[in-house]
């Protein structure tokens, strides 16, 4: 490991928790509270999960399709997440915060009642505007943490991701056996819940005195502010990151429910003409996806939660993203020979590869970027990022589908060979000190 992969200040610190929040009660309870913000949030995004390829299918939904709802949903967010994240660095945190998870509560409503495709999509779109804070909520962490806590800090985000990839699949398995479109209701009272608590709870992290005044308006994506960005140090390489990892990360993720239908049931439930069955094994497929995306939330709060903070205070976070991004194409080309094993159980060995990986370059990526912007503008420069994730979250799961049609296990061949390309850009990283 080279000498700047270990940057001399990382050593003292204590492993852990970022060292604001230790040190700081009053920044313990504002990280307390963003946590569980955005754990609700992200658990009322799981419960979708299982069901929607499935929910989808009753409305007459090919696996094209299928993975362009999901799509939809991304192409919002990336529409947004540059727009909420440059607004919070104007308005505040705080607004941009309760009003998204605003939208996203009527989103899911309208979700549990679309009556036709063209509902579902709009729901999406709702959805997707709503839950595009991420990067407000990453703006929030950096507001209250220094260079040396940062990747910890960025890890609480991933935490309630992981947390949320458990809690949230398992309701949807649950409360989908009383109907497919229940899930989406209780999606929308945990998002009613958490818009109460946060306007209750949640603080504002960026006071006046620190907002870009007279700078350009909050707006959403434009080249302007991509080519000011793209001459930030690193910026450039870790957008590029942003992009291409999540567009492979999405290619497995929206073919998974349809991998574990076509492999792992005798007749999909989609060429079964009888209804009653048909439903039946659309439950069946939609609680073995629900197993290993809980098993991926678990590998990723495991990770994330005991694991990263430590590793980055000793090793720096470029080494970090290096091996999760070797951990990740291992896994995913993987993919396609354990479904012809047959063995469940070697599916979910895979998962705890897959998340770990995911669990180490995640965090690994945020603390780099928010280390390479200016004070007032992280808000800003983490939208951009999360708006790249959500440019790969629509790119990938465009394609998922018609990929999945040709060969089964091409998009997880293709996501294999970009995560491989992705290791060679994390080389040329110099990171945030000279």
């Amino acid at each position: 490991m080279s000498e700047s992969d270990d940057p001399p200040e990382r050593a003292d610190a204590s492993a852990g928790e970022p060292e604001p929040a230790r040190a700081d009660p009053g920044r313990r309870r504002t990280f307390a509270i963003v946590f569980l913000t955005i754990f609700l949030d992200l658990v009322g995004f799981g419960i979708i999960i299982p069901i929607q390829p499935f929910y989808a299918e009753t409305f007459g939904a090919s696996a094209t399709v299928v993975t362009l709802l999901g799509a939809s949903y991304s192409f919002a967010q990336f529409i947004m997440l540059p727009f909420w994240g440059r607004l919070s660095d104007r308005v505040g945190r705080r607004p941009v915060l309760l009003v998204s998870i605003a939208v996203a509560a009527v989103g899911y409503l309208l979700f549990g009642l679309a009556g036709s495709l063209g509902m579902l999509f709009a729901a999406r779109v709702l959805s997707g505007i709503g839950t595009a804070n991420i990067g407000t909520a990453q703006a929030i962490i950096a507001d209250l943490t220094d260079s040396r806590g940062r990747a910890g800090g960025m890890a609480l985000i991933g935490i309630a991701f992981g947390l949320g990839f458990i809690v949230g699949p398992a309701l949807g398995g649950i409360f989908g056996q009383f109907g497919i479109a229940v899930p989406a209701f209780v999606a929308a009272g945990l998002s009613a819940s958490n818009l109460v608590l946060a306007s209750i709870l949640v603080p504002e992290t960026h006071p006046p005195d620190r907002r870009g005044q007279g700078r350009t308006p909050a707006r959403g994506l434009s080249i302007a502010r991509l080519r000011a960005a793209l001459k930030l140090r690193d910026v450039p390489q870790l957008l590029a990151l942003y992009l291409v990892v999540t567009t492979g990360f999405a290619l497995m993720e929206q073919a998974l429910p349809l991998f574990v239908e076509a492999r792992w049931l005798p007749v999909p439930a989609a060429e079964i003409a009888d209804p009653v069955q048909a439903e039946a094994a659309a439950q069946q497929a939609a609680g073995l996806t629900t197993w290993v995306l809980v098993v991926v939330g678990v590998t990723a709060v495991i990770v994330q939660g005991g694991l990263v903070g430590r590793l980055a205070r000793r090793f720096g976070e470029r080494p970090l993203l290096r091996v999760g991004l070797v951990l990740e194409a291992v896994s995913l080309g993987a993919l396609p020979f354990i479904g012809w094993t047959g063995s469940f159980p070697l599916l979910l060995l895979g998962a705890v590869v897959m998340a770990t990986g995911s669990g180490l370059y995640n965090p690994s990526l945020s603390a780099l970027l928010s280390l390479s912007a200016p004070d007032d503008e992280q808000g800003g420069i983490l939208g951009l990022g999360q708006s790249m994730s959500a440019l790969g979250r629509v790119i990938g799961p465009a394609v998922a589908g018609l990929l999945f049609e040709l060969v089964v296990g091409l998009p997880f061949w293709i996501a294999a060979v970009l995560m491989g390309i992705m290791v060679l850009v994390s080389i040329t990283l110099r990171g945030p000190h000279v």
